[in-house]
């Protein structure tokens, strides 16, 4: 039995149940916690983290795990966790007021002080070590101090409180819509502003950390489609993207082994990354990747991006169909344990010839790069290795994915990295999204019955009374679920239906519209609020516009919008779109490197979709979308639609069979005739994005 049990020991998050047996006496965040703090008057300690991350384990081991910090936090506080992925409405909130309130950068572990009657925050921080180090105070210190203080200056907190409740309405207000043009000025802006900073050796933009950014990467493959109808393609763009994506590939940031990609690279070689997966980097970079392969030909790309769906398939999808959240950096206390390597063992696992290849290509005849061992990353491109050795390049292909089977199965006997097994709606939307993308750009069915796995199970089990619900966990689902749950899903289904064509689903996407637009919208400014209408009372309501880890919710709301709307005819999902982009429009101008996905939306604003509905035999419009899918064209959609398929909207409904097939070709609101043959609708399809 364990010697403690706290508040937490009924929550589903993985995170928090990993706290449930800590001396220290946790609880959820919710009214219970606040009002045992007014009682005994008492400041609540706010602790906020997630489960693979690295820092957050440092400070339970060190502090948490402690009896003594325990007994301190106990007697002088109220203590809750939060896990910031269940919780992002509290995470954001808490963020920007530690922001405020030290002058530093946020992160996890976030550590917040309130009052308790108003749940307002007076003090913060990120990590506090248990001894005084890195330049810091211990944690003790800390929790001695400001218990203190809030002992004896609660009329001076009130006035900072007020001041700081100021500062969030201001930070998160929405300009009054702009009556300027829209105009692409940012998207030009953006472009320049990418060049200017981007590693021409080594891809990726800034120095270490460096971050995949593959929405960045998205905008420059876009923006280089749009140029090609012009007498100068930007070969730049073009290349920008593609350097980053091999790089990244070829790195120590993807898994080598395995497949999937890490948080970040630590250097600026993409070689080291911070060990954590997280599920929604993989989905953007899937996606990344597909269209890479789809604008360049290269397989290079088409290889990541299949090692990636696979990764994710196996590791990270359960057999009721969702998508884990993460696994964890860490595995035996060690970050990286699980995934590096001694000489001696490799060589004695592999056959001399086979050693001969795998070492120079993965640099395990080089230096180690990792606290003694060898993080495998490709250091020799397979012709030059292949010269080397005297053999084919398809010969030395074989050596080494021999080796890789080899390595792979003796790596998975080791004590695996935690996995947090909770389901999140918008991280599924997002894999939902890349996998539908992959599968069409592939060619790849059991992609899209991965996704088409996923969606049903986030139907099934999230979807209660015509509302979204955020997480699960064993088939527990709870917490209302947030803008970004209902644009991510919306687009993904959109996304999905460009594979194989569903009528309920489609219904199902419209009904996410229509609950942004009744519980999330902003009606006087545009746009929409990060929680909805009828969510829990915080502190405060934001809304934001620029993209963080994972996109805007803003900024996929209009695009699905545009791009439900013109299927649709529905003018109110145009007209919420362009409300969107003028509420948006001043910080868009400002800081157009902020804000990749309303840049998406603001080019399928000013540039509508070419959107082509297919209807007819089954086989035969498969065949013709399949035809169209071998072309890189992301302001395109095809859905093939069967002559049988029951309860279309009008809009769909309108375009009607004729013969075994026929095709219409629509630009913004304007549709061309039918067309009766493949041969002529490729020719027929302007060549453009």
């Amino acid at each position: 039995m364990p010697a403690h049990t706290n508040h937490l020991i009924g929550e589903t998050s993985p995170y928090l149940l990993q706290h449930a047996h800590n001396p220290v006496d946790w609880y959820p965040w919710g009214p219970e916690a606040f009002m045992k703090a007014q009682r005994e008057g008492k400041p609540v300690h706010l602790s906020i983290g997630y489960s693979s991350c690295h820092w957050c384990h440092v400070l339970a081991e060190e502090s948490f795990e402690d009896q003594a910090t325990a007994r301190l936090l106990n007697e002088r506080f109220v203590n809750i966790k939060v896990d910031r992925e269940e919780r992002p409405d509290i995470d954001r909130i808490y963020q920007i007021a530690q922001q405020l309130l030290t002058r530093r950068s946020g992160g996890w572990p976030l550590t917040m002080f309130l009052t308790p009657e108003d749940q307002r925050p007076f003090f913060g921080g990120t990590y506090f070590p248990k001894e005084p180090r890195y330049g810091m105070p211990s944690f003790t210190a800390v929790l001695t101090r400001v218990a203190e203080y809030y002992a004896s200056h609660r009329a001076e907190l009130d006035t900072q409180n007020r001041a700081l409740i100021e500062a969030l309405v201001q930070i998160d207000a929405p300009d009054a819509a702009s009556a300027a043009t829209l105009g692409a000025q940012p998207l030009a802006a953006v472009r320049e502003e990418l060049a200017a900073s981007f590693d021409a050796q080594f891809g990726g933009f800034g120095a270490a950390p460096k971050f995949p950014h593959p929405q960045t990467l998205e905008r420059l493959l876009r923006h280089w489609q749009a140029s090609t109808a012009s007498t100068r393609p930007d070969a730049h763009a073009l290349q920008m993207a593609t350097l980053t994506l091999r790089r990244m590939g070829e790195g120590g940031i993807n898994d080598q082994l395995a497949g999937g990609f890490s948080r970040y690279s630590v250097d600026p070689y993409w070689m080291i990354p911070h060990f954590e997966k997280m599920l929604y980097d993989n989905a953007a970079l899937l996606a990344c990747y597909a269209q890479a392969a789809l604008a360049t030909g290269d397989p290079l790309y088409a290889r990541i991006a299949a090692g990636t769906a696979e990764w994710a398939m196996a590791e990270m999808q359960a057999a009721a169909g969702g998508y884990y959240s993460s696994i964890d950096a860490d595995s035996e206390g060690h970050e990286g344990k699980y995934y590096v390597w001694e000489r001696a063992e490799i060589e004695r696992l592999l056959t001399p010839e086979e050693y001969a290849a795998f070492a120079p290509r993965f640099g395990i005849d080089r230096d180690p790069n990792f606290e003694g061992r060898w993080h495998l990353h490709t250091c020799v491109a397979l012709p030059q290795l292949a010269a080397r050795l005297g053999k084919s390049a398809r010969e030395v292909a074989e050596l080494i994915d021999a080796a890789r089977a080899k390595l792979l199965a003796v790596r998975r006997t080791r004590i695996a990295p935690g996995r947090d097994a909770k389901i999140l709606t918008g991280w599924n939307a997002l894999l939902i999204r890349g996998m539908a993308i992959a599968a069409r750009a592939l060619e790849r069915d059991d992609l899209a019955d991965s996704a088409a796995h996923a969606l049903a199970f986030i139907r099934r089990t999230h979807w209660r009374a015509g509302r979204l619900l955020a997480t699960s966990k064993d088939g527990r689902a709870h917490l209302g679920a947030y803008l970004d749950d209902y644009a991510f899903l919306a687009d993904a289904v959109l996304e999905l239906q460009q594979v194989r064509f569903v009528s309920e689903e489609l219904a199902f996407a419209r009904e996410l519209l229509e609950v942004l637009l009744a519980h999330f919208a902003a009606r006087q400014s545009g746009g929409f609020y990060f929680t909805a209408d009828d969510h829990e009372t915080l502190i405060h309501r934001s809304m934001t516009f620029s993209d963080d880890a994972t996109p805007s919710g803003n900024g996929i709301a209009g695009l699905v919008l545009l791009r439900m709307g013109y299927l649709l005819g529905e003018t109110r999902y145009l007209r919420a779109a362009e409300s969107l982009l003028r509420a948006a429009w001043s910080p868009l101008e400002r800081a157009p490197i902020a804000h990749m996905s309303l840049l998406t939306a603001l080019e399928e604003y000013l540039h509508p979709p070419q959107i082509v509905i297919l209807r007819g035999a089954p086989a035969t419009i498969d065949s013709w979308r399949r035809a169209l899918a071998k072309l890189y064209a992301p302001r395109r959609l095809v859905l093939a639609i069967a002559a049988d398929a029951p309860a279309l909207p009008p809009a769909l409904a309108s375009k009607s069979v004729q013969g075994s097939a026929v095709a219409y070709v629509c630009s913004g609101s304007v549709c061309s005739p039918p067309i009766g043959s493949l041969s002529e609708l490729t020719q027929s399809i302007e060549r453009r994005p």
